[in-house]
């Protein structure tokens, strides 16, 4: 079978805040169609990891290509390249004063410049999928949390990104919203979707994942298969961390 090809690959990326190394030496490839797990303990920078695979924070050293391109590149169009690396955050960043649909078409009628009708078709067709059509021409303050967050998703893969990057959406959901937002990502899997994902959900990471990586204090220590990493971590580290989650 041939290998798929790499989509993003890092190389010795190093982040500082002040004095602070918050990542040392990130290697990683992330293929195209991978489903990429990152956990570990907060703090260890899993979530700053994902910024500045977005751009969102600015690197120290290290290089970052995205499709053959160095991220690290002075001249490089961010508003370019995050229309194909998607992000959806812990909190929704939903405007308010849009109803569902008007949220969604934004960025591709915008940013875009796509005709409104194609993209209103594609929208409203995500929308069905994720259960939510009926409510397009809500107001986020008449939306649950769940539903919420569900909207962020619909609204970030109609810019037809190449990657999704996921910074802990469940994080701030009660337990009963969680399951609808993890289906959504579960059901982008099985689409092969290339997806970078950071959560503290483990029984929803061993079923998404292709690859887990397990980060503590700015470096990787682990990358393996989701059975390996579950069932048999290398480190002492990793077994203590699962040994939280009563792994």
């Amino acid at each position: 079978m041939q290998d798929k090809e790499i989509l993003i690959k890092i190389n010795n990326l190093q982040k500082q805040f002040k004095e602070k190394n918050v990542l040392n030496g990130i290697n990683l490839n992330i293929k195209k169609g991978e489903v990429v797990v990152i956990l570990g303990p907060s703090g260890c920078g899993k979530s700053t990891l994902l910024r500045c695979l977005n751009g969102l924070e600015t690197i120290q050293g290290g290089d970052i290509k995205f499709a053959n391109k160095s991220l690290t590149d002075k001249n490089i169009n961010w508003q370019e390249i995050r229309q194909k690396i998607g992000m959806v955050f812990q909190s929704y960043e939903l405007f308010p004063h849009m109803t569902v649909i008007e949220n969604i078409l934004l960025g591709p009628t915008k940013v875009q410049k796509r005709d409104k009708n194609e993209v209103l078709k594609q929208a409203e067709e995500l929308l069905n999928k994720v259960g939510l059509l009926d409510r397009k021409n809500s107001y986020p303050r008449e939306l649950s949390g769940g539903q919420k967050q569900r909207i962020a998703i619909v609204r970030a893969l109609c810019m037809n990104p190449e990657i999704m990057l996921f910074d802990e959406v469940t994080a701030s959901l009660d337990p009963e919203m969680v399951r609808e937002v993890l289906e959504v990502i579960l059901n982008l899997a099985k689409q092969g979707m290339t997806m970078v994902i950071v959560t503290h959900e483990m029984n929803f990471a061993e079923a998404v994942a292709d690859k887990i990586i397990f980060i503590d204090n700015g470096k990787i220590c682990e990358a393996s298969s989701p059975k390996e990493f579950f069932t048999k971590p290398k480190t002492e580290r990793a077994k203590q961390f699962l040994n939280i989650f009563q792994y």
